[in-house]
């Protein structure tokens, strides 16, 4: 199957397409031979892909590390007629128009109706699938008539539909993250049977991930010292604290009063429960009315806007890019080579990959 991506970012449609192909082929794993169109480089690419639309240059910059896809560019400007044929459209188009997180203009707002571009190319090329992503709240938009006019655009085209809100921590990744993904296929062509996941379907791991520290020095690390009152994790009143004046990066009591002194302080040794916290420095940011999670409990959602850290009992630390690589199912150097900002921003703004592969196992 020759597939078409569109709003690309880094690249996480096409990695977790790769590792279904290899998961469902498994002698095909090099990505096939120097004349498939899309043909990668480090990590095997995506050798059925016969291009990408991306505008961003950070993205392009990552995603260019590890495809060799042609970038079509601005959707807008894409001449459908010239594009190659494809049996797959995949995309998830701009969400922030409706994002709870955001000001919910829908199609009222220019990002919003970026999905008629979707829309367009469709209609000329004819793929025989849609895999389409966006945000939970796209259903409940303006009173569900967003979702409705989407879903009555692509039905108008020919295309009968299925979808389902599938959570990220389901899918063996520690994060919180929930995604509406909306399956088409061409009305009178076979219909993939992806939805609806099982409890079983989406637990492949049988539990729900495990993140693993990021134990780089330097990195992240105690920028922000704040003190935490409360117990056993739950909603606490955070305050900050002499930043950046602070001794030995110790934390300090709200009074100014330095805490129990122990045989065990500074260090690796002192015993940690790591608590995923949302945005150190803005202690009146929420998700959902909380700012900590309970021990053990998955991670907020990632967010291109949010700073996310980690509370490890006695300090708040932001969780590290690398951190935030496997949050999202990302091999750990997946994003070098550009500023931590921009990693903070593609990483929030990306799908979770071991989510695509799963559907894709099933549309492969």
């Amino acid at each position: 199957m020759r597939y078409f991506s569109t709003f690309s970012g880094i690249g996480g449609f096409e990695l977790g397409i790769q590792q279904a192909y290899e998961a469902t082929h498994p002698k095909s794993k090099s990505g096939g031979s120097t004349d498939d169109p899309g043909e990668s480089s480090q990590y095997g690419g995506c050798p059925l892909c016969i291009g990408y639309s991306e505008i961003d240059k950070y993205a392009i910059t990552i995603y260019g590390k590890h495809f060799d896809h042609r970038n079509f560019g601005s959707i807008r400007d894409i001449v459908a007629e010239e594009l190659p044929d494809f049996g797959l459209l995949c995309g998830g188009f701009p969400c922030q128009s409706f994002s709870i997180a955001g000001k919910r203009g829908g199609f009222e707002d220019t990002r919003g109706t970026l999905f008629f571009d979707i829309a367009r190319i469709a209609k000329v090329k004819r793929p025989r699938l849609l895999l389409l992503e966006n945000v939970k709240g796209l259903l409940s938009h303006d009173g569900g008539r967003t979702f409705n006019t989407i879903i009555g655009t692509l039905d108008e085209l020919g295309y009968d539909l299925q979808w389902q809100v599938l959570n990220s921590k389901n899918f063996g990744v520690p994060q919180n993250r929930e995604r509406i993904f909306i399956i088409g296929h061409l009305r009178g062509t076979p219909r993939p049977k992806v939805f609806p996941f099982r409890e079983d379907d989406d637990k492949p791991d049988g539990n729900e991930g495990e993140l693993r520290a990021d134990e780089t020095k330097g990195r992240g690390g105690s920028e922000h010292p704040y003190s935490a009152d409360g117990e056993n994790g739950k909603e606490r009143q955070l305050h900050q604290l002499n930043r950046p004046k602070y001794s030995s990066e110790r934390v300090y009591g709200k009074e100014g009063i330095s805490p129990s002194l122990t045989t065990m302080q500074g260090g690796n040794l002192q015993p940690k429960v790591a608590i995923p916290v949302l945005t150190p420095d803005r202690p009146v940011k929420r998700q959902n009315g909380r700012r900590f999670k309970e021990d053990g409990e998955e991670s907020f959602t990632l967010t291109s806007q949010d700073k996310h850290g980690v509370f490890d009992g006695m300090k708040i630390r932001r969780l590290t890019p690398v951190e935030c690589c496997r949050l999202q199912g990302f091999p750990d150097d997946w994003v070098d080579g550009v500023s931590d900002s921009q990693k903070y921003k593609m990483l929030g703004n990306a799908v979770t990959v071991n989510v695509i592969q799963k559907i894709a196992e099933k549309l492969l």
